[in-house]
């Protein structure tokens, strides 16, 4: 299997089935950890997609199913105090940050037990004392805010550090090119971490993008560009340690591009008919819940074991619907507060008598 790392170079063969690490040195209780990570999220998301289809849960909702190496093999690198943002895609991002399964789900039936009290939905996790900076519904408007907490910790001198994830679809926007011009002019800890899942909504990375090694463009703003693939979690892994410790010692950002494939469409509302479903079942064969099981197998672990791992996962996400279907709704009087810092209050503004 070609290395899934290539600092400045593309990678020069595509990887069809998924080979077994046989030279990890990670240990078992890592694995199992990751393991478990992904199946929550697996399995979350697919209650998720039940209740959509049941109207139970309302708005945008935008699944996770497939990236999954993603967001916990960047996360398990993290430290405690380290930041992340994300864009809408961020139900994966929250559970690998520690945020429980009642909160998310709570939140996406617009309960009161929701992390954001059923006020944000979908796209508006968050848990400020977890270090989850929420997810984001403008697309690529918090890769800045990313730059700017990473400016913080810089110069509060914490030796913490902040991933930005975003797509492909986002990484045209502006403001991110911005966002990277500042952290190397400035030299901010900040990781931004290009999920590539080859189609920003219905349009193809390469119909999107004049430059196709997206990675590449860090050249530009005098940071290490590196590419890696996103469908394998223990090269996640180890890409990110390398990039966190750049981060974290050196003030050094980078720009990760994660080759990744989501097996759902963009949103809940798209058919996805722009790819066809031959593409989507041979990169089923890449699927990292898959190529990870393949390892811990070859490792020793009993199949009895990980499928009590994944009924442990299907268990927590079930619970989460029932726990959220049965939480209140939110009281009325929630309308009036997180909006200003003094909700709704009669000096709030000054009386002008007419």
């Amino acid at each position: 299997m070609p290395t899934a790392i290539s600092a400045l170079k593309p990678k020069k063969t595509e990887v069809v089935v998924p080979a077994v690490h046989t030279d990890s040195v990670e240990s078992i209780d890592l694995l199992l950890h990751l393991y478990k990570e992904m199946m929550r999220i697996r399995r979350f998301e697919e209650q998720a997609y039940q209740q959509y289809q049941k109207s139970a849960i309302g708005g945008f909702c935008h699944l996770y199913i497939g990236q999954e190496a993603v967001c916990v093999g960047a996360i398990s690198c993290l430290e405690k105090g380290d930041k992340v943002l994300t864009g809408y895609r961020d139900h994966g991002h929250a559970m690998a940050m520690g945020m429980t399964a009642n909160s998310l789900m709570g939140e996406l039936f617009a309960k009161s037990t929701g992390c954001s009290k059923g006020k944000g939905g979908s796209m508006h996790f968050f848990d400020n004392e977890l270090g989850m900076m929420g997810g984001n519904g403008i697309v690529g408007s918090h890769i800045p805010v990313a730059a700017g907490v990473a400016f913080a910790q810089k110069y509060k001198n914490e030796k913490k550090v902040t991933l930005g994830f975003y797509g492909d679809g986002a990484a045209q926007q502006g403001a991110i090119h911005e966002a990277m011009n500042l952290a190397g002019l400035w030299r901010l800890p900040v990781i931004f971490v290009l999920e590539n899942n080859k189609y920003g909504m219905g349009t193809a990375v390469t119909r999107s993008s004049a430059t196709k090694e997206l990675f590449k463009r860090a050249e530009g703003y005098n940071f290490p560009g590196v590419e890696c693939d996103g469908m394998d979690v223990l090269e996640v892994r180890k890409c990110f340690s390398q990039a966190i410790n750049r981060a974290r010692f050196d003030n050094t950002p980078t720009l990760i591009e994660v080759k990744t494939y989501r097996y759902r469409g963009h949103s809940m509302s798209d058919p996805a008919e722009y790819r066809t479903a031959a593409e989507v079942e041979a990169k089923k064969k890449d699927d990292p819940i898959l190529m990870l099981k393949a390892v811990l197998l070859e490792r020793g672990v009993s199949n009895e074991k990980l499928e009590a791992i994944d009924e442990a996962a299907n268990t927590e996400a079930v619970n989460s619907v029932e726990h959220s279907i049965a939480a209140p709704e939110p009281d009325l009087e929630e309308l009036k507060r997180d909006v200003h810092a003094n909700p709704w209050a009669d000096n709030l503004l000054p009386r002008v008598e007419i």
